[in-house]
């Protein structure tokens, strides 16, 4: 099921490359992506995780994230981005990519290669290649075949894909957190490029029914995944997700899932088509919303120079 127009993978499994716990300013490096992500509008956004990742979860619990575990020890780099797109194949129409160690770009970089259209757009600085890359959904089955060993640069040169390289103003795109020094010089400029609206959406009558993590367990649901797994993905306890589900049900006055009760994983728990068209008007409409809430910040703050 196609829902959106730009996912989002970010890996963060090899602890010996990636730190994604590693705190720039007042916050971790792996917090700093998913706002910069959330704030271009990409959703949903997968977390590529290795072993140790409670505390990546609980960092992470209200952000409305996907957890997805890489179970190799030490993986290529590859084997993850591979483990993202594969999540995400036919749920998006492109995919932004980057590895947690690279954390400083910022929201008008990605909306700027979102504005391209090519099958691979790249991030550069004064002609350096750099992340986050983009990738066209039509490129993924040549990039999740590939098995020579030059990473994902052989991946998408072996894909035979058009490319675009995006020279944006944002140095961030080829810092890497194995340089402390220039990520702190970087600090104060992306702080002010990710100043941005908070907007926590939400659907209630008496009582809240709809909110984002019960929103992101829906998006899986219509990929056929268990409820089970769905909580596993969220971090959703799996009696509280079906309390959830249920009360929607009740609010909306229609089911929303179509339960399968057993089998392997809890059984193959999946949206019934009025579920399906639900959850794709609220996240058409939640796009809206966030592209006035931006616009309109930045006409009354940024533009009027109220916050510099």
């Amino acid at each position: 099921m196609r829902i959106s127009k730009v996912g989002g993978v970010i890996a963060a499994a090899n602890k010996n490359v990636a730190k994604p716990l590693l705190q720039v300013g007042t916050i971790s490096v792996i917090r700093r992506i998913v706002i910069t992500y959330q704030q271009a509008g990409i959703f949903p956004i997968v977390i590529i995780t290795g072993e140790d990742d409670d505390e990546i979860k609980r960092q992470l619990a209200t952000y409305g994230v996907i957890f997805v575990r890489n179970m190799e020890e030490n993986p290529e780099l590859l084997t993850s981005v591979k483990l993202g797109l594969e999540y995400l194949d036919e749920k998006c129409d492109r995919i932004m990519f980057t590895p947690v160690n690279v954390p400083m770009f910022t929201p008008t970089t990605l909306l700027a290669m979102m504005e391209h259209e090519e099958d691979i757009v790249i991030a550069s600085y004064q002609g350096h290649g750099g992340h986050p890359v983009l990738i066209s959904q039509k490129v993924l089955p040549s990039i999740l075949r590939y098995r020579d060993g030059d990473g994902l640069r052989g991946a998408i040169r072996a894909s035979g894909a058009s490319r675009a390289w995006v020279d944006v103003d944002d140095k961030g795109v080829i810092l890497n957190v194995h340089n402390s020094e220039d990520l702190q010089k970087q600090l104060k400029t992306h702080n002010a490029a990710i100043l941005h609206p908070v907007l926590h959406m939400r659907m209630e009558m008496e009582a809240p029914f709809l909110n984002e993590r019960l929103k992101l367990l829906l998006f899986l649901l219509s990929n056929h995944y268990s409820i089970r797994s769905g909580c596993v993905c969220t971090g959703l306890a799996y009696s509280k997700a079906w309390e959830m589900i249920n009360q929607l049900e009740q609010n909306l006055g229609y089911q929303i899932v179509e339960r399968q009760r057993g089998g392997k994983g809890g059984g193959g728990t999946s949206l019934t088509p009025e579920g399906e068209r639900f959850l794709l008007a609220y996240q058409e409409f939640e796009e809206t919303i966030h592209q006035i809430a931006q616009k309109e910040f930045r006409k009354r703050f940024i533009s009027t120079k109220i916050i510099r």
